[in-house]
């Protein structure tokens, strides 16, 4: 019997920002951006409305764009380590984000053993997103679903790792789950709480939850 890791992007992984933010970042974008995400957190607007704000703001989006992003993004320590112990058990990890696929493909380099974004056509972009493709929160339940069930992996032997509004319904969900640096959505859901820069540190709390 096997186990699987489910790990969030924005504000997971990425310490204190998210993907759109590092993007902004490099095109100049960030004030506009900073009030999208503000509007996201407070649930004035949903994922698909913030995709068809991206696209109004990115006209100009190169690969290069996200290259140098991607590059300056602060992540976590340690992500590769992880990914390294979960393969070496024979153990899964999945990333699942509503932010832009063309953004999250890149942590293929650390090693993740699948990665689930939104689905936003590749800069420069021929046209708008189809909304259908754009993921929404409770979306990640499904994903995660998906990826246990063709894995053959119980749902108690799940463990979440999130930080924020995206996460509740995941972290309602699976059996155990770790608050990582982590707001109000998802304190009274996790299993567990880590705050920090390390993320072997905060899955092995995630560990110790299913030791």
């Amino acid at each position: 019997m096997t186990r699987l890791h489910i790990f969030d992007l924005d504000g997971t992984l990425l310490h204190g920002t998210s993907a759109p933010l590092e993007i902004a970042r490099v095109t100049g974008t960030g004030p506009r951006l900073a009030e999208l995400e503000r509007r996201f957190s407070d649930g004035g607007l949903d994922s698909r409305g913030f995709a068809a704000e991206l696209f109004s703001l990115w006209g100009r989006l190169t690969e290069e764009h996200v290259d140098e992003a991607f590059a300056g993004s602060p992540f976590l320590d340690g992500i590769a380590e992880v990914c390294a112990d979960i393969r070496e058990r024979g153990e899964r990890s999945l990333v699942i984000t509503l932010s832009p696929g063309f953004y999250a493909r890149r942590l293929r380099a650390f090693g993740f053993d699948k990665i689930v974004a939104s689905d936003f056509p590749d800069p420069p972009f021929p046209g708008p997103p189809d909304m259908e493709r754009i993921l929404r929160p409770q979306d990640k339940v499904r994903i995660a679903e998906e990826v246990r069930a063709a894995a053959g992996i119980p749902l108690e032997m799940c463990t979440a790792y999130g930080d924020s509004l995206s996460d509740a319904p995941l972290f309602g969900h699976v059996g155990r789950s770790v608050a990582v640096n982590g707001d109000h959505h998802v304190a009274a859901l996790a299993t567990a709480a880590y705050t920090g820069r390390s993320l072997p540190e905060a899955y092995a709390l995630g560990r110790s939850l299913a030791a």
